[in-house]
């Protein structure tokens, strides 16, 4: 099961929905957005919004490291919000990769999270 994804731009916001499991091709379309965002607003920051989340294929997940590893600093706050607790330990897995203030929420508390991100 690939992915459904839809990415929203507001400002120096990026909002991913993102349904089923991250494939490569997910990396090679968000990577050039994400640094669009950045040279227009330097440091961003990123809601996560994962939906029935089946994790990443091994391409994905080099994709994820080498993504991580790129924008470790620009990223400014970093909102998980998904349904299941081990999307919660992906806020603790996340940490060492980003310079990013994250935080998980879960479902329920979606207007929490945009509220987080914005604040």
């Amino acid at each position: 099961m690939t992915a459904a994804i839809e990415i929203t731009e507001s400002g120096n916001l990026l909002e991913v929905q993102v349904t089923g499991k991250l494939t490569r091709e997910f990396y090679q379309d968000l990577a050039p957005r994400v640094d669009a965002l950045i040279r227009q607003h330097g440091r961003i920051r990123v809601l996560l919004v994962m939906h029935d989340f089946h994790g990443w294929t091994l391409g994905a997940m080099w994709e994820d490291m080498k993504f991580d590893l790129a924008h470790w600093k620009d990223i400014e706050r970093l909102a998980l919000v998904g349904e299941s607790k081990w999307e919660q330990g992906m806020a603790t897995f996340c940490k060492p990769f980003t310079k990013a203030s994250i935080q998980y929420f879960d479902h329920s508390k979606l207007e929490d999270a945009r509220r987080w991100i914005t604040a």
